[in-house]
């Protein structure tokens, strides 16, 4: 088999295979990896013989990485990710009423959907790295999941050094517990003075600019990398091969790579009907499409801190496949971006994005009022991450089914949810023992002068 090539989404990177998005993360240009052709999935092929999850998800990367892994490499990986899941069927999909399901993503071992990718890559970049005999510096921004799944997977990986940077006393107190008590030697945590975008933004800084000067890969396991992104996109052929028709997936959204991993499999061939991106108060996608201006404003605090981002990294990937990959086109308007914080989108991309996919945005009062209403009616608890996507679910045409990703369990937010139910949800047993364990982070600025200082 041979290794399929990938390109940047601005046009001025060499081809890379799959292996190199795995160690550089990002493009040497700033952008991001995309594959140069998308393959043609069949789900029957991919779930033939009752397969489980991670037979499916082999199936499904195969494509995607040819010969770039170690022989038996990805086999393993994603048999790593089905024997951290405390649950039989990984995913399960579950009815929530007639016409309305939920995917259950946070069985895993930090009770997220991130878990689904990070220990894949992990186990990925694990062969990678025992094979070349390097040493790899990992750099992760987080609003708190992604953080968390980072150090689970990580954390005492023998050639791996993890740097994880989250914004003070912006995640809940059970993500900086998970984050912070490892107590592995190859982890630094790094509370930043300001928000997710912040910590976003000195990530990039950090792979663009220190990379070319490091004397080891410097690499990002934020969903900006490939590898995590093609990751997510199992668990929609999992739930596509359980229902009768395609479905709408609507989607809890901060950074989009979730949403855009929906994209990906349907792109790809999979029955995936629209996908719906579902955004707390801080809606920069929902306005785009909206207006067709693309605007990065002060993120606001909210009850579903992982989807507090106002510059959502994975919308360059859709807008270079809305501009029919015109790297160009792309790179412009995402430079613009950056120097000026908004961009006008052409009429031809706006009008291509909104063919892709619709974004919804809810408030927080209706977000407690979901969580309530799904407690009053299917005696359900829920996270203020799936309760966004369920509101919205609720408010959207449902002329077919529609699906609601769940992100996250509940106890993982439990000021919030004791705050619209009026108890606190009962742990899993990966959540439980965390505040018996000591912390460890440091707090720097906002500037990657502080992060390099602290990173040594």
């Amino acid at each position: 088999m041979t290794s399929p090539s990938y390109v940047s989404t601005r046009g001025r990177s060499p081809l890379t295979d799959f292996a190199g998005t795995v160690i550089n993360g990002i493009a040497p240009d700033g952008g991001l990896f995309a594959p140069s052709a998308w393959p043609r999935l069949e789900l029957e092929t991919l779930t033939a013989g009752e397969a489980d999850y991670a037979t499916v998800a082999e199936r499904l990367l195969t494509p995607f990485v040819g010969d770039a892994l170690p022989q038996g490499a990805l086999a393993a990986a994603t048999r790593r990710v089905q024997d951290r899941f405390l649950h039989p069927d990984v995913v399960p999909l579950v009815e929530l009423e007639p016409g309305l399901q939920v995917l259950e993503l946070f069985h895993g071992p930090t009770a997220a959907f991130k878990d689904l990718a990070m220990q894949l890559v992990a186990g990925m970049a694990e062969s990678l790295l025992a094979a070349s005999g390097e040493r790899l510096l990992l750099v992760t921004a987080t609003s708190g999941d992604t953080g968390a799944a980072a150090v689970n997977a990580f954390a005492g990986a023998d050639r791996i050094d993890l740097v994880v940077l989250h914004p003070l006393d912006r995640v809940s107190p059970m993500q900086r517990l998970q984050m912070t008590t490892s107590g592995a030697s190859n982890v630094l945590n790094l509370a930043v003075r300001g928000d997710f975008d912040d910590c976003q933004r000195l990530l990039k800084r950090l792979l663009s600019e220190t990379g070319k000067n490091s004397d080891r890969p410097v690499s990002s396991v934020n969903s900006i990398n490939w590898a995590r992104l093609s990751g997510q996109a199992p668990y929609y052929a999992v739930a596509a091969s359980k229902l009768a028709e395609p479905a709408t997936y609507v989607v809890p959204t901060g950074n989009f790579g979730d949403a855009f991993a929906g994209w990906v499999a349907r792109q790809c061939g999979l029955p995936i009907g629209d996908l719906v991106a579902a955004t707390n108060r801080n809606d920069a996608l929902v306005r785009a499409l909206r207006t067709g201006v693309y605007e990065r404003t002060q993120a606001e605090p909210t009850a579903s801190v992982s989807m507090d981002v106002q510059a959502p990294s994975n919308f360059e990937r859709l807008v270079f496949e809305a501009t029919g990959r015109d790297a160009d086109l792309t790179r412009g308007l995402f430079e613009d971006f950056a120097r000026a914080g908004r961009v006008a989108l052409p009429d031809e991309v706006l009008a291509a994005l909104r063919r892709e996919v619709s974004a919804v945005s809810v408030s927080e009062a209706e977000t407690v009022a979901e969580m309530q209403r799904t407690w009053r009616e299917n005696g359900r608890v829920i996270c203020p991450h799936t309760a966004v996507a369920l509101h919205a679910a609720r408010r959207i045409d449902r002329t077919g089914p529609v699906v609601a990703l769940s992100t996250a369990h509940p106890a993982k937010f439990p000021d919030s949810v004791e705050a619209a139910l009026g108890f606190a949800p009962e742990r899993p047993p990966q959540l439980q023992g965390l505040e018996g364990r000591t912390e460890r982070f440091e707090t720097v600025d906002a500037t990657l002068e502080a992060v390099l200082a602290a990173i040594g």
